[in-house]
């Protein structure tokens, strides 16, 4: 059987198929709420039909959601392209985390996917810092009980604003600029930026870490992580695809074949 995982955010929709517990394919689509069910049907059966697997192969579909006005259009693209139950991941799900947070309403379903991966597959406690529309970290204790964490503006989102504020600053492709002092004013945005984010990801972290232990781990996910992490000085490891892992992994937990969570500390 293969499974659907759709991560659909603000920003980005993630769609990726799992054979098992592998990710065989991914791709990372633009958000358009004006996009109807039938265009992101088309666009998707032509995206699993190059990567060479049917439509009619998906027997499941994993589905993570934090843009509610997309609700009713996903419902009709899955009843209509894909003959498969639907997960719908919220806070209610059983992910093998206790949801702390207060609501537990108010938690958004990304974080909850990312939280329940980071500590299936490392152990807790840890720190997920997910660089997406938002910047936002994770807290998972060594129990599994999900905290909660920060939540800041995103990289692309500061980005946005700096333009639309500010009349002389250009737009600026984001990479590392060859040194910290930047002698242009696209090498300063990009210094500012990238080492900007780099450094409040480490304050943050270090002061969770305060609270949780020095043995906390630190992973971190989103379209920019490969791009900050390698700056920071807390961040331990890159998984650019966990919140289609995680969606994986509790898709397998409502099926009973979970495996148990790695012990703390695990590499």
């Amino acid at each position: 059987m293969k499974l659907l995982a759709l991560d659909v955010g603000n920003t980005n929709l993630v769609p990726g198929v799992f054979e098992g517990e592998r990710l065989v394919a991914s791709w990372r689509l633009s958000t358009d709420r004006g996009r109807t069910a039938d265009e992101y049907g088309a666009l998707l059966t032509l995206l699993l039909t190059q990567a060479g697997i049917s439509p009619g192969e998906i027997g499941g579909v994993a589905l993570c959601n934090v843009v509610p006005p997309l609700a009713l259009m996903l419902d009709q693209l899955l009843a209509r392209y894909f003959a498969a139950p639907v997960l719908k991941v919220d806070h209610t799900t059983d992910t093998g985390l206790r949801i702390c947070y207060e609501p537990p309403g108010d938690v958004g379903a990304d974080r909850i996917v990312d939280a329940a991966a980071a500590y299936h597959l490392r152990g807790g406690p840890c720190i997920v810092v997910d660089f997406g529309t938002a910047t936002t970290f994770n807290v998972v204790t060594e129990a599994g009980d999900y905290l909660g964490g920060a939540i800041a503006p995103g990289i692309g989102t500061s980005l946005d604003a700096l333009f639309a504020r500010a009349a002389r600053l250009p737009r600026i492709d984001l990479v590392r600029p060859p040194r910290v002092i930047g002698r242009t004013t696209r090498e300063s945005m990009q210094s500012g930026i990238i080492f900007g984010f780099a450094g409040y990801a480490d304050a943050v972290v270090t002061r969770m870490r305060a609270e949780l232990g020095p043995q906390t781990r630190v992973i971190a996910t989103g379209g920019l992580a490969s791009l900050i992490a390698p700056e920071t000085e807390t961040i331990q490891e890159v998984r650019p695809n966990l919140t289609l892992e995680g969606l994986e992994l509790i898709w397998r937990r409502q099926a009973g074949r979970l495996p148990a969570p790695a012990s703390t500390g695990s590499a």
